[in-house]
């Protein structure tokens, strides 16, 4: 069909049919405020609730104002998206949003990134005319191990039942009631605890007001890192370092590995480490697990569990014990990166260096809030005491005063700081099964890979597949970012697994560990997760070592503590199980 015809403000453009208004007026730079409405193009999320009715728009001939992001355009439509009624109009509705608003914003954890904030200051609104006498809905806070629910702040766009339900497909949240009643909840308004809920955080992502954050831990980490009789180790995971940068102003992708260690030793850790050390153990473990797997499989043993899910995202492990209760004999047993390094901070090295386990604090940094209900996981022990996120991490540097553009590039202290380019690319989909494969491959033929990158299995894709030659065998590899693509990847495996896959990773975050729920906000925009992505690869190029097999620090790991992989001191520490969670 041919393009429409349509005049936005005098403009005359050419559109495609089915374009809103809203598609319509950015072709011609003409800026119509939103605030329920969000596509994430990449993540095939479109969130069209209209509810907000900020954006609306005169239609020539039409009686009422029109939402301009769910109002198709028509051929020889005329708009008018600055007229005295449309501008009074929005300036009505806002008005109506603030008058059920907390006036909290000095304190709130959106302060200075909210959308309705940001609206109201463009709209220059210095008053609330609206309702100041009148009732306000309130509810009860709800605070999980990683998110604070405060329902006093929803504006009812949706967006985050959108992400939950279309994207995620989780369930976990939905508009319930009716009228000034209204409120997107759990169902039976269950705790986020008690609920479907796998705390990935992307629900927060997307909230463009404070009604859903992460549970804030960083006063928590400054309040030992005053404790003179504690030692405060940290981690750092490695989608951190593609993304802290943009908190300081730097372009989206820019590597800054060097400038964060030195920020987190001018914070005052005692030993600055990276989970990626944990990362390259993690291969130890779950590329063993894997390899032995495939052996006895090819030995005709019919009872093994293939094929083997990748067990290093915390969000997808919740996903899996509340859903698919029925598949937990397959995902690998390997704990995640994160746990690994803090059972190996508070056994090994703290044997090492003669520190008492109860002196000990081990803080991570992690691009994911479902790390912080990891950490509080009872069969971790409390090996991780806290867990933060990249964005917590660039408020404790802008708080202590630290130039952070400015600093000088440091390197991760040893024995638990040194990396290989493999577990860099857990950060991005795909990473976890290229670096397993890296090391499965020189094990299982006894040959060096000539070319360590496995570009079949990188891409944006929400579900890929690959196949790897692996000696005289086709390894069939499946790859899904984003549970909803994971939901998909899984009940193929539950009809009988067609496709042979041997091996899957999942990971619960679009882009993987890049667009984690802790990260930078990107507003929808997926070209921040491809720069980021591409850092990663970058960083991953640019290392010495790039299998992590071959990691010396891990080679004397394994020599003087563990023996070997999937040893029983392996098995006690770098290991877990998982059980079937009966949630709403």
């Amino acid at each position: 069909m041919s393009e429409l015809k349509i005049t936005i403000d005098g403009k005359a453009v050419m559109v495609a049919p089915g374009s809103t208004i809203l598609e319509a007026a950015k072709t011609v730079g003409v800026h119509i405020p939103t605030l329920c409405h969000l596509d994430l193009h990449d993540t095939k999320m479109v969130n069209q609730a209209a509810s907000c009715r900020i954006c609306v728009v005169e239609v020539e001939g039409r009686r009422n104002l029109a939402p301009a992001c769910a109002t198709p355009v028509t051929d020889g439509m005329i708009i008018n998206t600055r007229s005295v009624k449309v501008l009074n109009a929005r300036k009505v509705v806002l008005e109506l949003l603030l008058s059920d608003h907390p006036k909290d914003c000095l304190v709130c954890e959106k302060s200075g990134r909210c959308e309705l904030q940001d609206i109201a200051v463009k709209f220059g609104v210095r008053e609330i005319r609206i309702g100041k006498d009148g009732a306000q809905s309130t509810y009860p806070v709800d605070e999980s191990k990683a998110i604070v629910r405060d329902m006093d702040k929803c504006i009812m766009c949706r967006r985050c039942e959108t992400m939950c339900n279309k994207v995620q497909t989780v369930g976990a949240l939905s508009g319930i009631n009716r009228g000034f009643n209204a409120v997107v909840s759990t169902a039976f308004e269950a705790d986020l605890l008690d609920s479907v809920c796998t705390h990935c955080g992307q629900c927060v992502a997307v909230c463009p007001t404070g009604a859903l954050c992460e549970k804030e831990h960083a006063w928590d980490v400054v309040r030992q890192l005053a404790d003179k009789d504690k030692v405060v180790v940290v981690q750092t995971a490695p989608a951190v370092r593609a993304a802290l940068g943009e908190e300081f102003g730097m372009e989206a992708g820019t590597l800054v590995t060097g400038k964060m260690v030195a920020a987190l030793k001018a914070l005052g850790f005692d030993y600055v480490f990276d989970t990626d050390f944990a990362a390259d153990v993690t291969i130890m473990e779950e590329g063993a697990e894997l390899i032995d797997r495939l052996t006895r499989f090819k030995a005709g043993d019919t009872s093994v569990s293939l094929p083997i899910l990748t067990s290093c995202c915390p969000a997808w492990v919740n996903f899996i014990e509340s859903q698919f209760p029925d598949l937990l004999n397959i995902p690998s047993t390997a704990r995640s990166p994160q746990q690994m390094f803090g059972a190996i901070a508070k056994n090994y090295f703290a044997e090492k260096y003669n520190i008492p386990r109860e002196k000990m604090v081990v803080v991570s940094i992690m691009p994911c809030l479902a790390k912080k209900y990891e950490a509080a996981r009872p069969e971790f022990n409390n090996d991780v005491d806290i867990s933060i996120s990249t964005r917590e991490l660039a408020h404790l540097i802008k708080r202590a005063n630290i130039d952070f553009n400015n600093l000088p590039e440091e390197d991760f202290d040893n024995p638990l700081g040194e990396s290989t380019g493999a577990s860099v690319i857990f950060g991005t989909t795909g990473g976890v099964i290229e670096a397993a494969t890296r090391t499965a491959y020189e094990i299982l033929t006894g040959e060096t890979l000539g070319k360590v990158d496995f570009e079949e299995l990188r891409g944006f894709e929400g579900v890929r597949s690959a196949t790897v030659k692996v000696g005289d065998m086709d390894l069939n590899i499946g790859i899904a970012h984003g549970l909803g693509n994971a939901r998909e990847l899984l009940e193929e495996i539950r009809s009988g697994n067609p496709r042979n896959f041997h091996a899957i990773e999942i990971m619960a975050c679009p882009g993987g560990c890049i667009g984690g729920g802790g990260q930078p906000y990107h507003h929808g925009d997926t070209e921040v997760l491809k720069k980021r992505q591409a850092a990663i690869y970058t960083e991953d190029k640019n290392k010495a070592i790039r299998k992590s097999h071959e990691n010396p620090f891990v080679k004397e790991l394994y020599a003087n503590y563990f023996e070997k992989p999937m040893s029983h001191k392996a098995h006690e520490l770098l290991h877990t199980h998982y059980e079937k969670k009966d949630k709403v």
